[in-house]
């Protein structure tokens, strides 16, 4: 037994002295060739120009600011009299820095180990830097170099959009190792969505340095890939438009191609995103989180509303499609409807009702009993599905980040979200696009590009990605071609038929446009209150929200223009001066050709 020990431990003390020979004569050789190899040879990456973003027309909406970065020579004593000096020469030159900080930024990047440069001022711009640049470039301690920082010529026109660049964190840099060298990365808008193509792909160069750090020869060389430039869809003055119909109010704007291009799409009110590229301040952040119309937010596509009337095209072929419910019956309308024992009303807008009401008039007159009185032979569930199929409550695949589905109910939804069953007065409200019913703007304008030529578009905003053309995506939904047709037609007369509830607004323009007005509410009204109070009399953030969706021509559908105003009340009194301006607006710039102008009426 003792032998055997003895044996054991003699083996085991051979194991370990191989390994450790092993560990210094084979394994530490890599390390120390390495380690060498790096004393003698540098790479040094050389950081891409970002691409820049344009609009149809070639406008700039991002490009890059031309200016300069200093660095620090390594090694400097925190105290001493070298590092003192540099900094002073560089606060003479330019006031604003503050110097205590420029000290404490190289201290903690400076290290023995570090033979590299030290960043100390990440950007200077050109005409700053011109009379300094002689005076700094004699001290041999200092290293002055090319730098861009981003710039959006157009402000707050289309920032929700473009989005906008900001500095890296430690997050950013783990994910990409070109994030981490350029320093900045896309937070929001298409410099989010793109930013893989538009930041590029790091160049560097391969040098032979001496034992004091010097250059000696270049020993290889590769170019970075970069200025891969987005060109969208957007026309920036159509953008500037909407913006200035906007003004004191607060809302949404799609103008899109129905081939799915988006020609401008206006979250108002909007920010400046230059704010954001050098670190917003603590102040233009709380101004901007504190303001009640939500500036911040993306609302084309992150802002949820009931979509009201404006789902009502949808909701009549949801009930074709279901065939539990025949759309060549008209409906009669009293005002209201009751349903079982209960005394509640069902109210329709209209409080003396619609008489006799077919399809053409429904949508015409946006009889709400007609919608009713269908949803109850049909079931939120069959509608849910369709509405899902047409572009309601699901994403639109459009290119920018943080996209919402919204909210289409159905049984399983309220089950699931509030552990509660499905009650059938629930089943008559969503049928006008009220209750639990949520859209984005975006998915109205999607889905009025569907009933103008029965393709359902994916929307686009950027037109060429590093020169490749994004070409038009379509998917199809099973639908009622006959009643669509009447659909249109009483969308037509919506805005040109006596009894239209867009008319006012929409029947002089110069090209024939169908659409549909919405009154999305925001509170509910008591049934003990006999005569609706009107919205001008109500708190502000109490007023519906207005919509107008529409499409033109009529006869051969080239444009979609949605419009949504906050709490701006009735969709044909308020959407509709802003839609009809942005017509007129496109008309002009010649958007759309000569057109005879043909009424037809029921």
């Amino acid at each position: 037994m003792r032998f055997a020990i003895i044996i054991t431990l003699f083996i085991l003390f051979w194991i370990m002295l191989i390994s450790r020979i092993y560990q210094i004569s084979v394994k530490s050789n890599y390390y120390y060739e390495n380690l060498a190899h790096n004393n003698i040879e540098r790479k040094y990456f050389i950081k891409p120009v970002r691409g820049e973003i344009l609009d149809r027309k070639g406008q700039l909406l991002a490009v890059n600011k031309i200016g300069f970065s200093i660095k620090v020579a390594p090694h400097l004593k925190k105290n001493g009299e070298k590092l003192e000096h540099i900094v002073d020469s560089i606060v003479k030159e330019f006031p604003d820095l503050n110097k205590t900080k420029i000290i404490n930024k190289y201290v903690k990047k400076n290290s023995p180990y570090n033979h590299r440069f030290i960043p100390i001022i990440d950007f200077i711009a050109y005409e700053d830097m011109i009379g300094a640049y002689p005076k700094l470039t004699i001290n041999k301690l200092l290293k002055i170099e090319s730098e861009t920082k981003r710039y959006y010529p157009s402000g707050s026109m289309a920032t929700h959009i473009v989005g906008y660049v900001a500095k890296s964190n430690k997050k950013d840099n783990a994910k990409d190792p070109v994030v981490e060298k350029v320093g900045v990365v896309g937070r929001t808008g298409l410099e989010r969505q793109y930013n893989d193509v538009l930041q590029g792909e790091l160049g560097y160069r391969t040098v032979k340095v001496s034992a004091t750090n010097k250059e000696v020869a270049e020993l290889e060389k590769k170019e970075p890939v970069e200025d891969q430039n987005l060109e969208l869809n957007i026309d920036l003055r159509l953008q500037q438009k909407i913006n200035e119909l906007f003004k004191d109010q607060a809302g949404v704007a799609v103008v899109m191609n129905v081939n799915g291009d988006v020609l401008s799409a206006v979250s108002y009110p909007s920010y400046d995103p230059n704010l954001f590229v050098g670190g917003i301040s603590s102040k233009d952040w709380k101004v901007l989180i504190n303001d009640f119309n939500h500036p911040f937010t993306n609302k084309i596509v992150s802002g949820l509303y009931p979509p009201g009337s404006t789902i009502k095209m949808g909701m009549a072929l949801a009930y074709a499609q279901s065939g539990k419910a025949s759309l060549d019956h008209a409906e009669y309308c009293k005002g209201y409807i009751k349903i079982g024992k209960n005394n509640h009303k069902f109210r329709c807008w209209s409080k003396h009702g619609h008489g006799t009401v077919p399809l053409r008039k429904a949508i015409r007159e946006s009889c709400d009993v007609y919608f009713y009185n269908k949803s109850l032979q049909v079931g939120i569930n069959e509608m849910s599905k369709h509405l899902n199929n047409y572009g309601l409550g699901v994403k639109t695949g459009i290119d920018l980040p943080r996209e919402r589905s919204g909210v289409i109910p159905s049984k399983m939804w309220k089950m699931k979200t509030y552990k509660k069953p499905w009650f059938l007065g629930e089943t008559i409200i969503a049928s006008i696009g009220q209750g639990y019913t949520l859209v984005t703007p975006l998915q109205i304008a999607r889905y009025t590009a569907f009933l103008a030529t029965e393709k359902l578009p994916t929307p686009h905003l950027v037109h060429k990605i590093a020169g490749e053309v994004v070409n038009p995506e379509y998917s199809y939904a099973e639908h009622n071609a006959h009643y669509l047709n009447t659909i249109r037609k009483g969308m037509y007369d919506v805005c040109n038929a006596p009894r239209g509830t867009a008319r006012r607004a929409m029947s002089k323009l110069p090209i024939t446009v169908a659409g549909k007005t919405g009154t999305s509410q925001v509170v509910s009204i008591p049934q003990g209150e006999k005569k609706r109070m009107l919205e001008s009399e109500m708190e502000y953030y109490s007023r519906s929200h207005a919509w107008l969706t529409t499409y033109a021509p009529y006869k051969d559908p080239k444009y979609v223009v949605s419009v949504l105003v906050e709490h701006g009340g009735h969709g044909g009194s308020t959407a509709g001066p802003i839609a009809a301006e942005i017509y007129k607006w496109m008309y002009k710039e010649g958007y759309f050709k000569e057109e005879v102008i043909a009424r037809e009426f029921e």
